[in-house]
């Protein structure tokens, strides 16, 4: 740029536009080299002061749809998960459903008793040689930070849970982790904390390897909120009749039928679920 913007982020708070960190969003989504040069080019030919993220964003969006799909559904993946609301529940269960890829069994919304109090539980996931118990830390506005004082109460929580025994799998044996996962980010303090206290935690970008972003990418788990197909009235729908994942809809097309959808409409979200799902 041949002159310096000054941007407005979602807290309120300004800063100067720095194109780097767009082209890095992009690229992180899987933009070719090409496909970045072309939507830097044209967000910064319209770019003003005070112009916030979120325009910037949705600006972003908008080109990238027009270059590729798949490229542009990866971008909005942080706030497709967002969309996994309101209420913490659809989280859960899309945690449950990673952890089953890695070869666990779950459950959800379990209340157990620690070594002094009874804890409600987001996900217990087992296998034959490891107990893991995880809170799900939803937040519904993707902009939202997990704090230090949520990692200090879920340690608190994961040592007490750690003072009993449990027979989840037929096993009777102690807790072996606890996780702390949301779906955004921690702040600089929590994770100074967490690692220090070696708490397993896992946010949206955290840790450098094995973030949420991550795993969602090398497990193809794509939350069915990411298709571009589909009105925010229809996410809802979907979300209540239980589907969290794009492999939700290709193993239950019918789905989409119950919720009032015609076939020309049901079949282009059925496609668009299905390249999610291939794609390598």
């Amino acid at each position: 740029m041949n002159h310096l913007v000054t941007i407005t982020k979602a807290d309120g708070t300004t800063e100067l536009f720095e194109e780097q960190k767009l082209a890095s969003s992009l690229k992180n989504a899987g933009g070719s080299e090409e496909i970045i040069e072309k939507i830097l080019s044209r967000v910064e030919s319209e770019m003003r002061d005070g112009m916030s993220t979120g325009e910037i964003y949705r600006h972003a969006f908008r080109l990238l749809r027009e270059h590729s799909v798949p490229v542009a559904m990866n971008y909005s993946l942080r706030r497709a998960l967002s969309e996994l609301g309101p209420d913490g529940f659809p989280f859960e269960k899309y945690i449950a459903r990673i952890f089953e890829a890695w070869g666990y069994e779950t459950l959800t919304d379990q209340t157990v008793l620690g070594g002094c109090v009874a804890h409600e539980v987001d996900v217990v996931a087992w296998t034959r040689d490891k107990l893991i118990m995880v809170e799900a830390k939803f937040h519904n506005e993707y902009i939202l930070k997990s704090d230090l004082k949520v990692v200090l109460y879920i340690k608190a929580r994961f040592d007490d849970l750690k003072g009993n025994v449990y027979a989840f799998g037929g096993f009777h044996r102690k807790l072996d982790e606890g996780w702390l996962i949301t779906n955004t980010k921690f702040t600089d303090q929590a994770i100074k904390y967490g690692e220090c206290q070696k708490i397993k935690m896992v946010g949206w970008n955290y840790p450098k390897v094995g973030s949420l972003q991550n795993i969602i990418e090398d497990l193809r788990l794509h939350p069915f909120t990411c298709l571009l197909s589909l009105s925010n009235v229809q996410k809802k729908m979907l979300l209540a009749k239980g589907i969290v994942l794009c492999r939700d809809i290709i193993d239950h097309p019918n789905v989409l039928k119950e919720i009032g959808l015609p076939i020309a409409e049901a079949q282009k979200i059925y496609d668009e679920a299905k390249k999610v799902c291939e794609r390598r």
